[in-house]
């Protein structure tokens, strides 16, 4: 596992073929990473697939409203998310969506992440300025690359558990 340098943010994701090591950016963006730390504390996350697998591009999940459905899956609300927690604005910054890099899922309106994310498979340049990033992928991500790809797929992976490495 990666040598950890601050546990209080950083998540530890368990996926089928091992843990996915996430440093959070809370310099950049602190409000994305107190909601990622606030329901990976509350188990919120735990289980949840991964719905929208893009290959060469990213794979999401999050959606803690609709992500534990075997079945007939419904994205929640646009790719936004689902908690019953208020929407949080964009903190847009220089940060560049790099390969690892883990950015927020939202609607057409930049003030509607929840709790869905998305981890990049490669630098989508593209998304730079217009999709907050709050987080890097510091070792693991091998066991992203292995996301079974789909939109959704018909078998999606789930994360395990997420964990705040500080709690565990």
């Amino acid at each position: 596992m990666a040598d950890i340098k601050d546990p209080e943010n950083t998540i530890i994701m368990t996926l089928k073929d091992g843990d996915v090591v996430i440093e959070l950016l809370p310099d950049v963006a602190p409000a994305h990473c107190e909601r990622m730390k606030e329901l990976a504390r509350s188990g919120a996350y735990d289980n949840v697939c991964f719905h929208r697998v893009i290959d060469g591009f990213m794979a999401q999940s999050g959606d803690v409203a609709n992500g534990n459905m075997e079945n007939n899956f419904n994205i929640g609300r646009a790719g936004t998310g689902g908690s019953d927690m208020p929407d949080l604005p964009a903190e847009f910054s220089k940060i560049p969506h790099a390969r690892g890099s883990l950015g927020a899922a939202r609607s057409a309106n930049p003030n509607s992440a929840n709790s869905q994310f998305f981890i990049n498979f490669k630098d989508n340049d593209f998304l730079n300025g217009q999709y907050t990033v709050y987080g890097q992928v510091i070792s693991g991500m091998e066991h992203v690359d292995a996301i079974t790809r789909g939109e959704p797929p018909m078998n999606p992976d789930r994360m395990i558990s997420v964990k705040v490495a500080a709690d565990v």
